[in-house]
């Protein structure tokens, strides 16, 4: 496990890293205002036990990475879809397999249709096509508090959608870590104000690389028929539901995924001892 930071695009990055180099790379790219810390280092550590290179990292305005003045992000979803790029090239990795959740699901989209040739496979976790006709959020957004770790407890307990697996203290953990390991934790909400720029080749239907889609069934600010609209979309994508997973991936699901993962990327089995 090795963290690093890159100089990509004109932005700084914090880069981490599990397993060997030589293996075949999943690239994780979290959702908005998530630092790589919500790919929680043990999955990553399962997943590289599987025989992948797994590399996360802290995007834009979330932890180390460079971070701009609240409100203010001088980028675009495009420019964060380019800083993919950029750390494949970084690490010299010509193909990835693309693995990106809720709001990054647009990314995953981005670097499928506009950079095909760097993309293996790519896998939705909790996003959704954002087509007309889906059913609304029920998500009861709860009042900021200005604690930033109280207020992210709380977010993620309303994104949990009354999930059995839900963890209190360690999502208390967790985003105390995140705060205190962060350029300025204010910033991360310049993520929904950033510029919004469609792909250049085109939408879901136009995705020509395998595609793995993964949702949880409880999930209450994409309910379940979004994942389902994205299954639909991109010829041959497969589904995979999480039984009891809200918007989160909860450690109780990581075998799960992770067998469905390896499988999608290259059919490999996981170490049983991880």
């Amino acid at each position: 496990m090795t963290e690093t930071m890159l100089h990509v695009n004109e932005v700084d990055l914090c880069v981490e890293t599990f397993g060997d180099p030589a293996d075949p790379a999943i690239l994780l790219i979290d959702g908005a205002a998530a630092s790589m810390l919500w790919w929680d280092a043990g999955l990553c550590a399962r997943i590289a036990a599987g025989g992948r290179f797994v590399i996360r990292y802290d995007q834009r305005d979330t932890g180390r990475s460079t971070a701009y003045p609240p409100g203010k992000p001088d980028y675009s979803n495009t420019d964060l879809a380019r800083d993919a790029v950029g750390i494949l090239d970084a690490f010299a990795i010509a193909r990835a397999h693309i693995v990106c959740r809720s709001m990054s699901g647009g990314l995953g989209l981005i670097l499928g249709v506009d950079h095909p040739s760097r993309v293996a496979t790519v896998t939705f976790v909790s996003t959704s096509t954002g087509a007309d006709g889906l059913p609304p959020s029920t998500v009861e957004h709860p009042e900021p508090t200005g604690d930033a770790v109280a207020d992210t407890v709380a977010a993620v307990r309303a994104y949990a959608g009354g999930s059995p697996y839900f963890d209190e203290a360690a999502t208390r953990d967790l985003a105390q870590r995140d705060a205190d390991r962060a350029t300025d934790i204010t910033t991360a909400g310049n993520h929904y104000a950033m510029r919004f720029e469609s792909p250049a080749g085109g939408g879901f239907e136009d995705l020509r690389v395998p595609a793995l889609v993964v949702h949880g069934d409880l999930d209450p600010l994409l309910p379940l028929p979004h994942g389902q609209a994205v299954r639909d979309a991109v010829p041959g994508a497969r589904l995979v539901v999480l039984p009891g997973a809200g918007h989160d991936l909860p450690p109780q699901l990581w075998d799960m995924f992770t067998e469905e993962l390896l499988r999608h990327t290259g059919n490999r089995p996981a170490d049983p001892r991880v």
